[in-house]
Formats: C-alpha cells, sequence, structure tokens
C-alpha cells in the first residue's frame, strides 16, 4: 500500500488544490519566498515550478510589503494568485497592502472592481517556532470588511475550501496550522470537490455538549470526545471552517441541540475569535443555554 493509498495529509491536500487549479486556469499563479526550486519551507509547492514554469510558480524577496502588492496589482490585472507568507507572524508587515488596499477594493471602487487573490500562511504554536513563528494572527483580518478568512482543520476541507477561495472575486486570507500539515490522514477528495466558504460543519454529532473550534482545535476536541464517550457524555463538535464570514447558523443549531457550548481556540483570548463566539451566544443565544 502507498502512502497516498493510506490518505492525504492536509499539506499534501493544499500542495493538490494548487496544482488542479494551476492546470484548470491559466489566471492562477503562485508566488512567494522559496515556493518554486526550494517547494516551499514546509513544502507545500513543492513540484509545483518545475510543472507549470517560473513565470506562474514565482520565487519572490523577502520582502512580504513586496510579495503583497504584486499580488494585489496581479490580481488587479486579471490574475489570480495565491501568494505565500511563509509564516503568518510576518503578514503584520504587509498589513497596510493586505488591510488597506486588498480589502478595499471593492468598496473603494463602489463594485466596479475586485480583488481575486489568496494570501495563504502557515500558522499556530506547538512547533517550538519561537515569537515570530507561533503566532496565532487570526481575529486581526477577522476584524477586517472584504476580507474572508479560512481555516481548514481536515485534509479534505483544506483541498476543497482553498480552490473555493481561488476562485472567489474578493481577497481571501487562507491559514493552515502547522501542527496539522502532517499529523493526520483522510481519503482523498475528488479533483474537483469544492468546499463552500461561509458554511461550518458539524465534525462530529453529539447530545450533551457543543464544542465550537476551529483549525487544530478540531482534532484537540476529537481527543477529548473519544475520552469522555467512555463516561457516557457525548460532544458535538462544530467545525467553524470559516471565521469571516462565520456560519452563526450553524453556531445556533448546535447550541439549541445540547444547550451547553465550550470554545476551543489556541489565539490570545482577548478579543479573539472565540470572545466573538461567545459574544454572540450571549447576545443571541442566551435562552437556549
Amino acid at each position: 500500500m502507498t502512502q497516498h493509498d493510506q490518505g492525504i495529509t492536509l499539506v499534501e491536500a493544499v500542495t493538490a488544490a494548487l496544482r488542479e487549479e494551476l492546470a484548470r486556469d491559466q489566471r492562477v499563479v503562485v508566488i512567494g519566498e522559496d515556493i518554486g526550486r526550494k517547494g516551499g519551507v514546509f513544502r507545500a509547492t513543492a513540484g509545483l515550478q518545475s510543472e507549470f514554469g517560473d513565470l506562474r510558480v514565482l520565487d519572490t524577496p523577502i520582502s512580504e510589503m513586496a510579495i503583497a502588492g504584486v499580488a494585489i496589482g496581479a490580481a488587479m490585472r486579471g490574475l489570480r494568485p495565491v501568494a505565500e507568507f511563509q509564516f503568518a507572524d510576518y503578514m503584520q508587515v504587509a498589513f497596510d497592502q493586505i488591510v488597506n488596499q486588498a480589502a478595499t477594493v471593492r468598496w473603494r471602487s463602489v463594485g466596479g472592481w475586485g480583488c481575486p487573490l489568496v494570501f495563504r500562511a502557515p500558522f499556530g504554536a506547538g512547533v517550538h517556532g519561537g515569537v515570530y513563528h507561533s503566532q496565532s494572527v487570526e481575529a486581526f483580518y477577522c476584524h477586517v470588511p472584504g476580507l474572508k478568512v479560512v481555516v481548514p482543520a481536515t485534509p479534505r476541507d483544506a483541498k476543497g475550501l482553498l480552490k473555493s477561495a481561488i476562485r472567489d472575486d474578493d481577497p481571501v486570507v487562507f491559514f493552515e496550522h502547522k501542527q496539522s500539515y502532517r499529523r493526520f490522514r483522510e481519503p482523498a477528495p475528488a479533483d474537483d470537490e469544492l468546499v463552500p466558504i461561509g458554511v461550518a460543519r458539524v465534525d462530529r454529532p453529539g447530545r450533551d455538549v457543543s464544542v465550537i473550534t476551529y483549525g487544530i482545535g478540531v482534532h484537540h476536541a476529537r481527543a477529548a470526545a473519544d475520552a469522555l464517550a467512555e463516561e457516557d457524555i457525548q460532544l458535538e463538535i462544530l467545525d467553524l471552517r470559516t471565521l469571516a464570514p462565520m456560519d452563526r447558523e450553524a453556531i445556533a443549531r448546535t447550541v439549541g441541540r445540547t444547550s451547553k457550548a465550550l470554545i476551543v481556540h489556541e489565539a490570545n483570548k482577548t478579543m479573539g475569535v472565540g470572545a466573538e463566539v461567545a459574544a454572540f451566544i450571549a447576545e443571541e443565544l442566551f435562552m437556549d443555554l
């Protein structure tokens, strides 16, 4: 049995999505530091430059501001760029380009222009990366009108959501937790299977407590659910998948079923994604608790 027969990892799913979209649409280009000949820090773009050429899989200088700016310009000229930042921590260097430029194109042009691009970045702790390689920065971008923010937990969702992000007509920030890259496998999805942006998924049904989470939190919740099942406590795990726009209807459905909610995320507690979920539950679902 080959490794692929055993299923694919999340990083392999990302590579597959990029390969399929590069082959499907000549407008798709991939840019970033060391993504070409070296295949990226986490090997997510391995083999793509040799397959599609260095005009479509392009190495850039070490300048996050330039990576974002080039991607925005290319998107506004008709291409569909996928810009990789080596680590999400360094996206702050390009904050002006992402927040003040890419996110506002449609609003500034009264709908006359779009900015169809994807900013990809590995994020999260647990890999001994230190201060500049371990942060969870997703909440920054959820605050910005005009940006969609996606965090897949599984290989199937990573592939389907990335393909949907590339086909979206507005900018998408696509975060991939480093711990999830190679720890989990699942059967490979069909070549053109898309996962819609903005739709959460019940990862595991249960009757007792709703665990609302995303990214690596889904896998922590699965482990907790397995342990609690031995005590006849059933957790329902809701994988948000998309943080902006957030699927509030899915949150309402799961809280309505169990009347209990536990919010799990790795990022800063203060004003994080979990705080937004908690505020929604308190404001709109209090009588369901």
